[in-house]
């Protein structure tokens, strides 16, 4: 069969497309080179995500630029790629395969489609069906497996490196966080109150380390072990931290603000930043693997943030962390840390 060429692509190469930006810029640049007369270009995919529930990918033809919009659970059904591309030109929008699979191919064009061409775009989304069905699984996988394990452990289970003992050294600032009281907390609580406490907890820290470019490595029960790698000098991973950690702490002053209100007592917390080398490995039982940070930093930062509670402090860092930041900080003295040889210098922020 003689087909079109972007056809012919759908057929044999867009399912090895590395993900739904390049399959849609792609695709787009053949359907401009095949005289469609397009200005943009939108892809929507709907993902299992606990917040996350559509990705969409808007394509602008002008400059071959990709980027992406996303709809959450708890707002009304977006209508982000269309609203995009109305804003663009004449619109022509297909779902491509079953309709419960929401999946949805538009274009926009710099003057109104002819019948001729709203019949071949229409074309191009059925044979768009197989490649995009493809895309989609790997992109619900990748979704899942980012909201389950995090984006590092994500991208090295999907690269492959699934074989106990493997690993890669990270050199970053490790951030390790619990809350106080936990037990007594808990077993006076409620187990439905007791998870809304604790997501309340790991939103306002979790999120503060998110939005300064950290990652969450784990969450174990109460506690949270996050990091922030070193890309190029010290200081930016070490001042993101100290931002980060700022703003968990402004954010659970806020919580327990509103638990006062209601009656409930405060959730206080402790939190430690350290500076070092860790060993971010692939270790567990032959068929039961876990990606788990291990090294003298991780065991360090865990110790530190331990002395929270005598020191009457919820926030402490380490000496490394204070070597390399300009943010003032408040010296605490040398103190020796349980299973740590070297007595470690320990700063904390200013009160304010």
């Amino acid at each position: 069969m003689d087909l079109p060429t972007h056809l012919a692509w759908l057929v044999d190469e867009a399912s090895a497309s590395p993900g739904p930006d390049r399959f849609l810029a792609e695709l787009g640049g053949r359907l401009l080179a095949n005289g469609f007369p397009l200005v943009g270009g939108t892809l929507t995919l709907a993902v299992p995500h606990p917040i996350v529930t559509r990705r969409t990918w808007l394509w602008r033809a002008e400059t071959g630029a990709v980027i992406e919009a996303l709809g959450f659970a708890d707002s009304p059904q977006s209508q982000a790629g269309g609203d995009w591309l109305s804003a663009l030109g004449p619109v022509q929008e297909d779902t491509v395969g079953p309709e419960p699979d929401g999946r949805l191919l538009g274009w926009a064009g710099a003057r109104l489609f002819d019948p001729a061409e709203i019949g071949r775009l229409r074309q191009t989304a059925r044979f768009a069906t197989a490649p995009l069905a493809a895309l989609a699984e790997r992109a619900a996988l990748a979704t899942l497996l980012e909201a389950y394990l995090g984006r590092r452990s994500a991208a090295r289970v999907q690269a492959g490196a699934l074989h106990r003992g493997t690993g890669e050294t990270i050199r970053a600032v490790l951030l390790c966080a619990d809350l106080r009281n936990f037990t007594a907390l808990s077993e006076a609580t409620e187990p439905a109150a007791m998870i809304a406490v604790l997501d309340a907890w790991f939103d306002r820290v979790a999120g503060a380390i998110h939005a300064f470019g950290g990652e969450v490595l784990k969450f174990v029960g109460d506690g949270v072990l996050a990091i922030f790698p070193v890309a190029s000098a010290p200081v930016d991973a070490c001042e993101a931290a100290l931002r980060a950690v700022a703003a968990a702490r402004a954010g659970m002053a806020h919580l327990d603000a509103l638990r006062q209100a209601e009656g409930l007592p405060p959730l206080p917390f402790g939190a430690a930043l350290h500076l070092g080398e860790m060993l971010w490995g692939n270790i567990g039982a032959a068929d039961r693997l876990d990606f788990t940070a291990i090294g003298p930093a991780v065991n360090l930062v865990s110790r530190l943030e331990g002395l929270c509670r005598p020191l009457g402090r919820s926030v402490l860092i380490s000496g490394a962390v204070a070597a390399e930041t300009v943010t003032p900080l408040v010296s605490l003295g040398e103190h020796v840390l349980r299973g740590i040889a070297a007595p470690c210098a320990v700063f904390t922020l200013p009160d304010t």
